[in-house]
């Protein structure tokens, strides 16, 4: 039987559980002055975070201010998508979270009665990768985690208990009220990154709205914690007998913890289904009548799939759930928001130190628009397939469930929730278009593959050599390297050059054994890749030439067009 203790009480105890933070008078608060950042980031979350911590590894200053004195409650985000561990492991959490939490890399979809999934799928069919497809962790790890960075870097700091509630958003800085449990005070930046969630005051503060769709239907969510012999894996069913008409999810977290995902309808009474008494009987038609279980986290939610029309709104910068919402099902927003943070940040500095003009700061709407849209697309099409409004399109959903038990292309229309990809930033002002014949995958805009390498004989990854720094990669001919490819960078924007060969070894040289990095780039001797700090393609050659690289490196910085 479930333990019932009550849900409230689980959920205190799960706060409970969380760390504390303290809160730390601050010095404006009795002197009256006004404190200048580089960076003041509104928002205690991973965005927010890991915003503060890339910074940092730029040696940008930045304050992070926290309403809150704690982590966030709950679970939360949960799954975290091969990209998103890949700019993690640059900022420095990724190995924390592999080694806490759970790795997937398949989906199985059912439908109806049936005990036996319609389909299967692999999310990560390049098994010669760093990283999985996800792995599940809980929010408030990740978060943690990144928490415990902040004292290799002195100059970036969090204040807790400190809510932005005014700004004043000039023309040549911004200039923040912050609320604290003694009383307000001021700090002024050169930016401001609102990361301050879907509810913004910062948003609001400056008449701001979101464009898109509130769907009219309830999830009830429950994280329960339970030992049970259930895949690691995505399990997603439609119209199944223990949530009959509806769609039911269920995923492993860390700790012996599971997040199940109940479809409620949209005209419900919302507090009877939070009886303890209902949520049990539904956890308990799930699970089924032998499995012990505690409640960790319940919640009963409806969604909306969003973005504001722009994110950059002069020395503001919008970022994560304050900027963009999409629905749960595909794992998009946590994920999206961090492909904000590698995005924005690398470009903060290179305009804060004055070797890009802001410009730069402004292709950051371009580019994340583009990613956000596809993510509001995508969770649009998905909650649509789960939830078809009328009997032609329940008709259709069903007849496309049946057919993707035997055909391949009936499954390429079921839509349990497409997850989080790599964005590419297609139609980007910061490409060079291709001016030689290449494939697709890995064109201007799209982020770079991994591949296993060796260096000096010594195993490796190729995203591990790339850094936060713009690199010219050259796949080697026979023979010597062309002249002028230490030379293609500037004195303020320097680009390193990495050296790839399928044979060759030698100091600086990457050495391909495998000759997958030359498949996943289309690479012949002679090519060469221009990549940005985020570790997309600026742009791509099939010959060496100094003056296209280093105008394809002008372009990229936003210094010309």
């Amino acid at each position: 039987m479930a333990k019932h203790g009550n849900i409230g009480k689980a959920r205190q105890t799960s706060r409970q559980a969380r760390r504390v933070y303290e809160f730390v008078r601050p010095a404006e608060i009795d002197s009256g002055e006004i404190t200048h950042f580089p960076v003041v980031i509104a928002g205690g979350g991973p965005i927010g975070l890991a915003s503060a911590i890339d910074l940092a590894r730029y040696g940008v200053p930045a304050v992070v201010l926290e309403k809150h004195n704690s982590v966030g409650d709950g679970s939360r985000a949960i799954c975290w998508a091969k990209r998103t561990l890949e700019i993690l492991d640059r900022i420095g959490v990724s190995s924390r979270m592999m080694e806490k939490g759970v790795v997937w890399n398949q989906g199985w979809v059912y439908f109806g009665e049936d005990s036996e999934p319609i389909y299967k799928f692999d999310l990560l069919p390049d098994k010669q990768q760093k990283f999985p497809a996800f792995i599940n962790l809980q929010q408030f790890y990740a978060e943690e985690y990144l928490i415990d960075l902040f004292p290799q870097y002195p100059q970036t700091g969090i204040r807790w208990q400190n809510e932005v509630v005014g700004v004043d958003n000039g023309a040549d800085k911004v200039v923040v009220t912050v609320r604290t449990p003694v009383g307000e005070y001021q700090l002024s930046c050169d930016y401001l990154i609102a990361a301050d969630g879907h509810r913004s005051p910062i948003r609001d503060a400056l008449g701001l709205d979101f464009v898109g769709r509130t769907f009219e239907d309830n999830f009830l969510i429950a994280d329960v914690r339970m030992k049970a012999d259930f895949p690691a894996i995505r399990r997603f069913w439609f119209d199944p007998p223990f949530n009959p008409g509806q769609t039911s999810l269920i995923h492993k977290q860390a700790d012996d913890v599971w997040r199940i995902d109940f479809q409620m309808g949209w005209d419900i009474d919302r507090e009877e289904v939070m009886k303890e008494a209902n949520i049990d009987a539904k956890i308990r038609a799930f699970l089924g009548a032998d499995i012990e279980f505690d409640y960790e986290w319940v919640s009963l939610y409806t969604f909306k799939c969003c973005r504001m029309e722009k994110f950059v709104h002069g020395r503001t910068l919008f970022a994560g759930d304050s900027a963009h919402l999409v629905s749960p099902f595909g794992a998009r927003g946590a994920n999206g928001g961090l492909q904000d943070v590698d995005n924005l940040v690398w470009k903060l500095h290179l305009v804060l130190r004055g070797a890009a003009p802001p410009e730069l700061i402004r292709s950051y709407d371009h580019e994340r628009l583009l990613g956000a849209e596809e993510n509001v697309v995508n969770s649009s099409r998905s909650t649509d397939f789960m939830t078809p409004k009328s009997a032609v399109s329940l008709a259709f959903r069903n007849a496309t469930l049946e057919l993707a038990k035997d055909f391949e292309f009936a499954r390429r229309l079921v839509n349990p929730g497409r997850l989080s990809a790599p964005s590419v930033l297609d139609g980007s002002p910061l490409n060079t278009p291709d001016e030689d014949e290449f494939s697709d995958r890995q064109r201007p805009g799209a982020p770079c593959l991994d591949a296993p390498v060796t260096i000096n004989g010594a195993a490796a990854w190729f995203l591990n050599q790339l850094g936060e720094r713009f690199v010219g990669v050259y796949f080697r001919a026979e023979g010597s390297i062309p002249a002028g490819l230490d030379e293609v960078g500037t004195e303020s924007i320097p680009v390193a050059t990495l050296v790839v060969s399928v044979t060759a070894t030698g100091p600086g040289l990457i050495t391909d054994t495998s000759g997958l990095l030359h498949r996943h780039y289309d690479a012949r001797p002679g090519t060469y890749y221009l990549v940005r700090p985020d570790q997309h393609i600026a742009g791509r050659w099939r010959e060496f030439n100094r003056d296209k690289a280093a105008t394809a490196l002008a372009r990229a910085t936003g210094r010309a067009g």
